[in-house]
């Protein structure tokens, strides 16, 4: 089976060394963990409703704010980082070859095919072909389900269109009051409120 190096969410870092060999594959990173938000940014954010296919939380559920905020300290990992730029291979965080393969993902044919939808979305919607290019992005969230980047960029684009202002893109969910006309199975708080492990998964 093939192996993938690919970004699934953001942020995401791949660390390469001077040779152009790559010593951690795609993982999530910050430079800090303090959360940095533009003055009434939130204030801005309209309300939303919830998609109609929309998976609901069990009792295993982290919730919204439990699932973003799980994961790996993000405190520590500038100092991983700085800990590798000041010993090279000799570092703790740097993986050899075949810890690198082994961090990798598998790439199913889903994968593969979820790829091409994707893409064939994105070229649809720039060239105005909207519902088409719907209905492939929709094809890539069924797909590969745990892909956030798929998700996030479909539900941002249709975002764009019915609000207004720097907040638009991040109101990835149907408006209150019109839930029916989301064109999504699913919207973003609600998959991720509905997660039982986390958003970030610890890689550190």
């Amino acid at each position: 089976m093939d192996r993938l190096f690919g970004v699934v969410n953001v942020p995401s870092v791949v660390w390469i060394d001077e040779d152009g060999v790559i010593v951690r594959p795609p993982e999530a990173g910050w430079p800090d963990d303090e959360r940095r938000m533009p003055r009434g940014f939130a204030a801005s954010l309209p309300a939303l409703g919830r998609a109609a296919g929309a998976p609901q939380p069990t009792d295993r559920a982290l919730g919204y704010a439990g699932a973003l905020a799980s994961g790996q300290a993000r405190a520590t990992y500038a100092d991983a980082v700085r800990d590798w730029v000041s010993r090279g291979p000799d570092s703790s965080h740097a993986l050899d070859p075949a810890e690198v393969v082994a961090r990798s993902r598998p790439r199913p044919r889903e994968e593969s095919e979820a790829a091409a939808h994707f893409e064939l979305a994105e070229h649809l919607w720039a060239a105005g072909n909207r519902e088409p290019a719907i209905a492939h992005f929709s094809a890539s969230h069924r797909l590969q389900p745990d892909n956030w980047t798929y998700r996030r960029q479909a539900y941002s684009l249709v975002a764009a269109e019915r609000v207004d202002g720097p907040a638009a893109r991040f109101a990835q969910g149907p408006l209150a009051g019109e839930e029916d006309a989301w064109p999504f199975a699913s919207d973003f708080r609600s998959d991720v409120e509905s997660l039982e492990g986390a958003y970030y998964p610890r890689t550190l």
